[in-house]
């Protein structure tokens, strides 16, 4: 999984309080992104930005400091940024040299002071300095990414820049100090197959990639460049690798997939542990969205198939899954976030009402009410916004 979506699949803990705050909604259809005021369900959804995004959207994430919202989105420009104070503000201004391709990731650095956006077409990863607007782009690196870039990340210390690409070698990492170093040199065993996400240990001392091929997932020691490739678990993915995930505390390893199982999650501790056992009740269809929760003791998998969203207890293995919940989303899931606080998880899903949000505990408790004005397409991506 790209590390905007990790961050709002784990949230950080915040307040002693319940959360309150805003969901964001990236969707096809106009308006394309949809926010709602959040306070143990929806509140009436904000109004539409002035300007909308253009095309649908693939990816939506809010600033560190929860003051702006960026979209990225098929269509020039493929990225949209708002500044954001429980309602958008006027959209900021596209920036001079805009992203050449249609956006498929953007992510903010952890000190909020860059903002890289993922996309098709050359050169397939675009950052731009960011202080309540864009500044000029950084120039590209000498050397680029291959192909379209799905998954894109800085490093916990904001030191590096890692992007997952469609073509060899999958994935490319730079050093990042307010612009591009010299690309590192690629590992000597690269990932097999399409990079479609990648994620950072929370210590940064490991860089994992979910690709397409066996083994479907990689992971490599990181300081400062690839180290050898850590060897390939005993019992690899079923499938091809859609999202990857370390838990908060760094000791396990979650992959998100397309073969039989769904999903397999590994011990970590610089190099894989024998493959924990499967749960006894499998997602039913290809997963493309997992994630811990904040403190680490459940696993959330959104998948294609009913019941579109399964969530186990996870103590070093699964526990018996958590049954599901007396209303389920619709149609195929697409994504998941839990709150900050880890008291409410949101699906985002094919078909109406697109966004499905239940309080969590243990367990689903009864699914909060739809909000009175709905997204208006397939929720893609779904972000609450940080607990400041």
């Amino acid at each position: 999984m790209d590390p905007n979506s990790l961050k709002a699949l784990q949230g950080a803990a915040g307040g002693s309080g319940p959360y309150t705050g805003d969901i964001a909604v990236a969707h096809y259809t106009s308006p394309k992104v949809s926010v709602y005021p959040w306070d143990s369900g929806f509140g009436t959804k904000y109004a539409d930005p002035s300007t909308l995004p253009t095309g649908n959207d693939r990816s939506i994430a809010f600033s560190p400091d929860g003051a702006d919202l960026a979209v990225a989105h098929d269509n020039s420009p493929y990225i949209s940024v708002y500044p954001w104070s429980s309602g958008f503000g006027t959209k900021y201004a596209n920036p001079s040299t805009l992203p050449t391709g249609d956006g498929k990731g953007v992510v903010f650095s952890p000190d909020g002071a860059d903002l890289a956006v993922g996309h098709t077409n050359s050169p397939y990863v675009s950052v731009y300095p960011w202080s309540s607007g864009f500044g000029t782009k950084y120039a590209n690196p000498s050397t680029l990414p291959t192909n379209t870039a799905y998954g894109v990340g800085f490093s916990p210390d904001g030191a590096d820049l890692a992007v997952a690409h469609t073509g060899s070698p999958y994935i490319s990492v730079y050093p990042w100090s307010s612009g591009f170093g010299t690309k590192y040199a690629d590992p000597s065993t690269l990932p097999t197959g399409n990079g479609r996400k990648i994620a950072w240990s929370p210590d940064g001392a490991d860089l994992a990639v979910a690709h397409y091929t066996s083994p479907y997932v990689s992971v490599y020691p990181w300081s400062s460049g690839f180290g050898t490739k850590y060897s390939d678990p005993a019992t690899l993915p079923a499938g091809n690798g859609e999202g990857v995930a370390f838990s908060p505390d760094g000791a396990d390893l979650a992959v998100a997939q397309g073969g039989l199982t769904r999903i397999g999650v590994y011990p970590w501790s610089s190099g894989f542990g024998t493959k924990y056992a499967d749960p006894s009740t499998l997602p039913t269809g290809t997963a493309y969205g997992v994630g811990f929760s904040p403190n680490g003791a459940d696993l959330a998998v959104a998948y294609n198939g009913s019941p579109r969203i399964s969530v186990y207890p996870w103590s070093s293995g699964f526990g018996t899954k958590y049954a599901d919940p007396s209303t389920l989303p619709p149609s195929n899931g697409r994504s998941a976030a839990f709150s900050p606080d880890g008291a409410d998880l949101a699906v985002g899903h094919l078909s109406s009402p697109y966004v499905s949000v239940y309080p969590w505990s243990s367990g689903f408790g009864t699914k909060y009410a739809d909000p009175s004005t709905l997204p208006t397409g397939t929720g893609m991506k779904v972000a609450f916004s940080p607990a400041v």
